[in-house]
């Protein structure tokens, strides 16, 4: 027996959900649809409402139904079940879906939209706490000399009245509005404002204003998803460049200046000459792959002095818990053939630091692989890589987990693989480690069942986080005289984590600051500085510049530990650096600007973002800059309930022993095979 969701239509401010029915037994007026909220695990039960046909039924069901107080919950994920109630078969089916609609919008801040998870069981996704100052639409493109914009023309089958397209000028206080009349489909208003229209040399921003159920608004154009497939450069006849693109906060921005001359196209030209050296390079790394691998078939023995091999975010760095490790290993057990793993990135700080080292990719570097006693890394190697059986894998990971890992990933949307040739993948090189590094039991856990991982688990916390324990205010000092910070200022650290929404094109991706870097100095500058740890990719895209003193760019600085020792708070959105900043019980602040489109889009967490973390949540700029304020007031947070219930949770193994422990754990096994 099966259910499948095949439809949904809304009538009288009702959904009525319509569902083919295979194999299921008749009296359909004995069935009904059980909904169940996956997180909090409320239930409502619904029955068949309308018999279409010999396998069609409909259920209705009011979406004001499906939201409620639960101690700040905002989102609700609904699951459907088929009830069966007939006097002979009774249960329940999960029900299907081949429908996916479209984000039906509510109230001013709520909306709900039916999907499917990875497994194509049907979902009923409701959204609360949307900011009421958002408008989101469905497309904007530039075509016939014309900005166009789709979107939603109705808030749950009621008509929005005299909807407006607004440009707001960045730099001056005017705007400029236009009237939408033209409607496409039903629901849907397509809108245009002539490229002639736009004020020459301007930033513009991109509002709708309209009347809802008799109150006037102004809202922010938004949009959810990325301008991928939409047209969003254009020349008009007056050779004018107008661009579109999304803000920080998924706003729109229009703009609008002279376009390119000749000369300047020209000196683009090296760019593409750049482009085919890309090529080519690709082209010989295809090649050298092909003989990589043939290199890792040959047979090898080991060396016959005990050799470990470190390596750090793929050879990216010489940094974090193996590197912790690896000075600790240096200093006790100097005898032993150290060599790092790295690209040709690290080559000159390795050589700087009397760093024993290998290029990765090279026939030296499987050579070395292959014939060491032990591989020590905070990430995965390549799958072609092979393990000896005499080879002891240590992985150390990078992070106690907040976003889903590995097989809790349900739909993977990366290039170039699907949800279950990952999934395999990451069982496959899980289980060629042989230890595996945890910080607590909330990672132990995560650990065993998003890697499907049935080996050695050391819970002996992060060798990296050794040295938030063992510092003196007088290493704080020398760390703030090294990296040229005031000893006198409190330092901010910001540190969010990377957006699938800055990847702009291939190669390039950006970034604009979610708060003015003016109202941070104008408010803090005199007491405070700003330090500013980015994600590598987009650490270029940062622009810093008339801000020197007061804020510092140190996204390429190798050992973030330092930067969480010289930092009186930390501001972040869904990185899981709090996890390690929180040893220092300094204050941490979340700042989800985007909260709600980040959840939706990217992967789940594993903690409730809105009722777990260790600090205050701020929505918006100047409440952000408030509990900055605040937070800076109040630099120890072991009076905090709420922040040492999550201490006690997270980092409980704090005595500064980690490195220790692993050193110990290699010495144990160098000893098993003496």
């Amino acid at each position: 027996m099966r259910a499948i969701l095949s439809g949904l239509h809304h009538k009288k401010n009702l959904q009525k959900l319509e569902l083919e029915l295979i194999d299921v037994p008749e009296p359909f007026d004995d069935l009904a649809v059980t909904f169940l909220e996956k997180n909090t695990k409320a239930s409502i039960t619904a029955p068949v409402s309308k018999v279409v046909s010999a396998d069609v039924v409909q259920v209705t069901i009011d979406a004001d139904d499906l939201q409620f107080a639960a101690a700040g919950q905002s989102e609700f994920s609904w699951e459907l079940y088929l009830n069966l109630r007939q006097q002979n078969t009774r249960g329940l089916i999960q029900v299907e879906s081949e429908y996916l609609s479209d984000r039906r919008q509510f109230t001013l801040t709520s909306y709900f939209q039916v999907n499917s998870d990875a497994e194509g069981m049907a979902l009923f996704n409701m959204h609360t706490q949307q900011a009421e100052n958002e408008f989101t639409i469905n497309a904007i493109n530039l075509a016939d000399n014309q900005l166009q914009v789709i979107g939603p023309s109705r808030i749950n089958s009621q008509p929005i009245e005299n909807q407006r397209l607004v440009l707001k000028n960045e730099q001056q206080d005017s705007s400029a509005e236009w009237p939408i009349t033209h409607m496409s489909l039903h629901g849907l208003f397509t809108a245009s404002i002539p490229l002639s229209d736009l004020a020459q040399d301007t930033k513009q921003q991109l509002f709708i204003r309209s009347t809802v159920a008799g109150q006037d608004l102004e809202q922010r154009v938004v949009m959810a998803k990325s301008l991928a497939g939409q047209v969003t450069q254009a020349i008009t006849p007056g050779h004018r460049l107008i661009l579109v693109e999304k803000r920080f906060d998924n706003g729109i921005r229009v703009q609008e200046m002279a376009a390119p001359t000749l000369p300047q196209r020209l000196a683009n030209v090296p760019g593409k000459v750049g482009g085919a050296t890309k090529l080519l390079a690709l082209l010989m790394d295809k090649v050298n792959l092909v003989y990589m691998r043939r290199l890792f078939k040959r047979g090898h023995r080991p060396f016959d002095q005990t050799t470990l091999i470190f390596e750090s975010f793929g050879g990216r760095q010489v940094s974090d818990s193996p590197y912790a490790i690896y000075r600790l290993f240096v200093q006790l057990y100097p005898g032993f053939n150290f060599v790092w793993s790295i690209d040709r990135s690290q080559k000159k700080f390795c050589k700087e630091n009397g760093i024993p080292f290998v290029i990765r990719r090279t026939s030296k570097w499987v050579r070395t692989l292959e014939k060491s006693s032990f591989w020590i890394s905070n990430a995965r190697f390549p799958s072609w890589v092979r393990k000896p059986n005499y080879v002891t894998y240590i992985q150390t990971w990078h992070g106690t987990p907040l976003k889903k890992l590995g097989l809790d990933i349900e739909n993977v949307s990366m290039p170039g693989t699907t949800t279950a040739k990952y999934h395999a993948n990451f069982v496959r090189e899980a289980n060629r480690w042989d230890a595996l590094v945890s910080p607590n039991d909330y990672s132990t856990r995560i650990f065993r069942s998003a890697f499907g991982f049935n080996n050695q688990i050391l819970k002996v916390g992060y060798p990296r986080n050794d040295e938030l324990i063992n510092s003196t205010p007088d290493d704080v000092v020398a760390l703030k005289e090294q990296l040229g910070i005031p000893v006198d200022k409190k330092v901010v650290l910001y540190a969010p984590t990377y957006r699938d929404n800055q990847f702009a094109e291939k190669g390039k991706y950006t970034f604009e600051l979610p708060f003015s870097l003016d109202d941070f100095r104008k408010r803090f500058g005199q007491d405070a500085v700003l330090v500013l740890r980015m994600h590598y990719l987009i650490s270029n895209a940062l622009d810093i510049s008339g801000y020197e003193g007061v804020v510092f760019d140190l996204s390429n600085h190798p050992d973030i530990s330092e930067l969480y020792l010289i930092s009186d708070m930390l501001i972040t959105d869904y990185s899981s650096v709090f996890f390690d900043f929180a040893y220092l019980k300094r204050p941490i602040l979340f700042y989800p600007y985007d909260y709600h489109m980040y959840k939706d889009e990217l992967r789940g967490f594993y903690l409730d973002y809105e009722k777990d973390l260790p600090g205050e949540i701020a929505h918006d700029e100047h409440q952000l800059l408030d509990l900055v304020e605040a937070k800076l007031k109040t630099p120890d947070m072991s009076g905090d309930t709420k922040f040492m219930d999550f201490y006690r949770r997270f980092c409980a193994i704090d005595d500064g022993l980690s490195s220790l422990k692993i050193v110990n754990y290699v010495l144990q096994q160098i000893e098993k095979n003496i």
